[in-house]
């Protein structure tokens, strides 16, 4: 999920909830990756049939898309974000370049973000709307096939009923262009009551509600970007996902909570690397998505303070390691 920051009126942490919070800190997120390097029982997600997915950005590190390729390969992942406008600027000689060496890495590519503005009035999404085309074709040129994004969860102004008809209809548009570049539409819903509940307006918050409105939407290329972090703060389980075919996910985050944390009192941008506390049951996530047969994208997106503190390496190796030992809680 991208991050939907400060203005987004979700509540801060009262002083009550930052006491009983234990959040891992850099040393030992470190000496977790390090046991986990050495883990018998951890195991390659590949082996699931899944993709393990380098975000930089959700780490905290700042990387170019060539050097996130290359990271990608040092590190053992398979697929990275594109940067979709970075893309559309490369001349068809500079492209073929970049192509090639991700090739000779074999590193493939994850998901592009959506840059047009559906949340707000109509003026902005017309405009931005405008150059949304020429963006698909310059992802369906460089071979990205998936975009996301996620769905605010709450207004301060705009009835559920309302926002449901202005989403369904806006977002239709965008995964009808999306479709005609071959082009999946990956949205996410944001689980926390800290989120849902900041504003007069609750919105779509779980997957119920967002079965709803892909109906309503009636687009064959959209799908759930499925994060374990609004799983678990929806109070949802495996159950929930064994509902979903695996082309019903277009791609998936995955990381833990915070021990000692109410899930109802649980923050969206105070999170942790997948394993980390087992607040999150990553077994069950994990296990539903193999039994349904999804092979997209699975990357780490725990908007951590002590992970991105650490130097480009270390939140690699941590990052890596958290990986495949979730991936090893799966039998």
């Amino acid at each position: 999920m991208e991050s939907y920051g400060p203005d987004s009126n979700a509540q801060a942490e009262t002083p009550a909830l930052q006491s009983g919070m234990k959040s891992l800190n850099r040393r030992e997120i470190l000496a977790a990756a390090a046991a986990a390097a050495f883990a018998p029982g951890s195991a390659s997600a590949t082996s699931h049939g899944m993709q393990l997915h380098l975000s930089c950005n959700a780490i905290g590190i700042k990387a170019t898309q060539r050097e996130a390729v290359g990271y990608a390969a040092e590190f053992g992942f398979d697929v990275v974000d594109a940067d979709g406008r970075y893309l559309a600027a490369l001349s068809e000689a500079d492209l073929h370049d970049l192509l090639g060496y991700m090739e000779s890495r074999k590193v493939g590519w994850a998901m592009a973000g959506l840059p047009v503005d559906f949340r707000r009035g109509d003026a902005e999404f017309a405009s931005t709307m405008k150059d949304f085309p020429a963006y698909c074709k310059a992802l369906q040129r460089a071979g990205v096939r998936r975009v996301t994004t996620w769905l605010t969860p709450a207004s301060g102004q705009v009835t559920y009923v309302a926002n449901f008809r202005t989403h369904a209809r806006r977002l239709r548009e965008i995964g009808s262009v999306l479709d005609g570049h071959g082009i999946r539409f990956g949205i996410e819903y944001v689980g926390p009551k800290t989120a849902w509940a900041s504003q007069r307006y609750p919105f779509i918050h779980d997957m119920a509600s967002m079965k709803e409105l892909f109906a309503e939407m009636n687009q064959p290329n959209i799908g759930f970007v499925l994060d374990s972090w609004h799983w678990y703060t929806s109070g949802e389980s495996k159950q929930d996902i064994l509902s979903l075919r695996g082309s019903d996910v277009v791609s998936v985050d995955l990381n833990d909570a915070p021990s000692g944390v109410p899930v109802e009192q649980q923050i969206d941008n105070k999170r942790e690397l997948p394993a980390a506390t087992g607040v999150i049951d990553v077994k069950d996530f994990l296990g539903g998505l193999q039994a349904i047969g999804f092979t997209g994208p699975v990357r780490a997106e725990p908007f951590n303070a002590a992970v991105r503190a650490m130097t480009p390496k270390e939140a690699l190796t941590a990052t890596m390691a958290s990986l495949k030992k979730a991936f090893g809680e799966v039998s």
